[in-house]
Parts: structure tokens; sequence; C-alpha cells
């Protein structure tokens, strides 16, 4: 009976990790970065979108806002139909003096996301790059604050936490996840000394180093483009590092359904890009093992976790994240965690995800194969 409480010890002392991990982040933030000691570096921001998300032109125009000497915006859409089209339109009807290209490609990777941005690249003017969701907003110091990093010829990619927003109850129970979950994770694993990997977020880093890594051609076939790059960059000898700002996300889930395969997908593309590290993740899962170790006898213990997981989560998400939502939301956090549980059992398994409309099929290492017959494709969507 005792070996059935000590996973749930194991948990207490990863979510005392994170406790730990956040706090050094929040000293590290509110004392601040040190002043640029030189010019700001023009930047090109390259924006793939595809589709209109809730807040796109709260987002996009939060870009457009930068309170940053030079810089330019460039959107990549792979379909001239596209709703998010007339959005960006409009912004540059709002902002004329702003630098702002709209480019309509048909990529050819497998990854068409990484197809636009290849095209992105190749006409960014500005030898530093960021590259981000379509859906994040961002603060008016955000690309100072982003670049500041950068200005270490020891940093090869910066990224940056983020928080999400959610309307429905089930985008909800995902921003849960993430701020209490995911978050304290990315936290622990670099207080630990795992960096290789950027977060889409943001990912900001030197054209020069994209070249030498091929070329956004050399990630077309990944799925998880954002750890592919940054490992890549990484592999050269170069450090990730973290930017003090958090960015805002938009969860569009509009049903449980919806939500199941987003995860699902999201928790299969981490396993075959990081699968030590997946698997690692059955310590995290606190309030499984707390109710094993009640249920062995262990009552103490299993509070103790319980307790411990609820702050080290609440002390992520509203202190570190600005989440201010979990304040309301706090309770269900063990219930999400059993929902996340089953994630990460589905995750473990199964090579198809879904993604944009389509089911992909992912290789060992990562790499997307599509279907080769729409109906069996058709066919497993539904499983």
């Amino acid at each position: 009976m005792i070996l059935l409480a000590l996973p749930a010890l194991a948990a207490a002392i990863y979510y005392l990790l994170a406790l730990v991990a956040a706090m050094r982040w929040d000293h590290q933030a509110a004392t601040g970065a040190p002043p640029s000691g030189g010019d700001c570096v023009p930047i090109s921001i390259l924006k793939p979108v595809h589709g209109r998300d809730p807040r796109f032109y709260e987002a996009i125009r939060s870009h457009a806002t930068q309170e940053y000497p030079e810089y330019e915006i460039l959107f990549g859409v792979s379909d001239p139909r596209d709703p998010a089209i007339a959005d960006i339109r409009q912004l540059m009807q709002e902002f004329p003096g702003r630098s702002i290209r709209l480019i309509v490609t048909d990529p050819r990777t497998a990854n068409r996301k990484v197809g636009v941005l290849e095209e992105l690249a190749a006409a960014a003017r500005y030898p530093w790059l960021v590259v981000n969701d379509s859906d994040i907003v961002v603060a008016p110091d955000y690309l100072s604050d982003v670049a500041r990093p950068l200005e270490d010829p020891r940093v090869g990619v910066v990224t940056c936490l983020y928080r999400a927003r959610a309307e429905s109850r089930p985008a909800q129970w995902e921003a849960i996840g993430l701020a209490t979950e995911f978050m304290p994770s990315v936290l622990v694993a670099r207080l630990i000394g795992v960096s290789e990997f950027v977060l889409g977020s943001t990912m900001v880093f030197r054209a020069a180093h994209l070249r030498k890594i091929g070329g956004f051609a050399k990630l077309g076939e990944f799925l998880a483009d954002d750890y592919q790059l940054g490992k890549r960059i990484t592999d050269l000898g170069y450090h990730v590092a973290f930017a003090r700002t958090v960015v805002e996300t938009n969860l569009g889930a509009e049903s449980w359904r919806e939500a199941w395969r987003h995860q699902v997908r999201w928790a299969r593309t981490i396993r075959v890009s990081r699968t030590g590290g997946y698997y690692g993740y059955v310590v995290t899962q606190a309030t499984f093992w707390a109710l094993v170790a009640m249920a062995a006898g262990a009552w103490r213990l299993g509070l103790a976790t319980l307790f411990i997981r609820l702050a080290s989560g609440l002390h992520v998400g509203v202190k570190t994240l600005g989440d201010r939502a979990l304040l309301r939301q706090f309770w269900l956090i063990p219930l999400r965690d059993l929902w996340g549980f089953a994630i990460w059992l589905a995750g473990g398994f199964g090579e198809s995800v879904e993604w944009r409309g389509e089911t992909l099929t992912l290789t060992p290492d990562g790499r997307i194969q599509r279907e080769a017959n729409p109906q069996a494709a058709a066919a497993r969507a539904q499983l």
C-alpha cells in the first residue's frame, strides 16, 4: 500500500519545484532587464494566418501599435478567400504609415503554415524575425521586451509565456489546464536546465540563424515546427531565452469534442517530439495520484499533495501569468486534472491528429504523413 502512495509524493515534490520556479520567475520579472545597450535592431513580424479567430482584429492591431523604432508586419495566407484578409486590409487602412504587407501563397509543404512562413521569411527585409500565432494579443512594449534578450550573442531564440482567454466552458477548461498544468511544466523544465524548446506564442531569432539551419523548408514536414526551430538553433550552440512579457491567446473551442481533439493533438505532438519528456509527465498527474494515495490509506499525503497542487496552480496562473479568471475557477483544477490525465493517456497512443480541418498521421519522429485515402481519414476522425 505504501508503494501506491509514492507517486503522490513525487507529484507533490514536482509542484513544489513548480512553485519555486514560479517565484524565481516573478523575482526576475520584477527586477526587470537592463536597458538596451545599443540601437534597436529592425524587426520583421511574420504572421501566418488561417481563418479568423474571435479576437483576430484586436490581436493584429496590438502588433501595429508597438512602441518600437522600426519594424514591419508580414501576413501570409494560403487561401485568397480567407475571411481574415478583410481584417488585414482594414488594419492597413487604419495604419497607413505602418509597413504592413499581405502575401497570398500556395505552400507545398506538409505543414502548410511552415510553407507560408517560408514565403514570409523570403520577403522579410530585416535581420531579426518574430513569429507568433495569429491570435496572440501583445502589450505596446512587446517588441522591446522580446528583442532585448537577443542582444546577447549567446542567445539564439527568444520565447515567452502566455495565458489564455476563453468564453465557452470547454475553452475555459483548456485555459485552466494551460495556466495550471502546462505553464508549470515549462517553468520546471527551465529550472532543471531543459531549454531546447520554444513556445509558438513567440519565437524571436536572427534571419542568419534561420538560413544556417536550412530555412523553414527544413521544418515543413514537422507538425511541431516551433519545437524543431528551437532544437535546431540550440544545436548550433545557442541558448533559448524567455522574455519577461506574458502574451495572451484566445481559445476558441465551442464544444467538448473540439476541446478534446485539440488537447489530444497537442499531447500527441509533444509525445512524438519529446517522447521521454512526455511519459515523464506521469509524475505531474497530482490529483490522480493524490486520490490513489488516499484510497491506499495515506490520507494526509493525499490531501497535502492536493493542497500543494492547488497552491502551485494558483500562483502560476494568477501571479505569474496574470490570469485573473482563475481566481473564480480554481476549485475546478482537480476536475480539470482528471480530464488532463485522460488526455495524457489518449496522447500516449495513436498517430492521427485533427488540425485545421484535416486528419494527419504523425510518424514516430514527428513528421506529417498525409492520408492517402480521404475516406479512411474521415473514418478515423470519428474515433
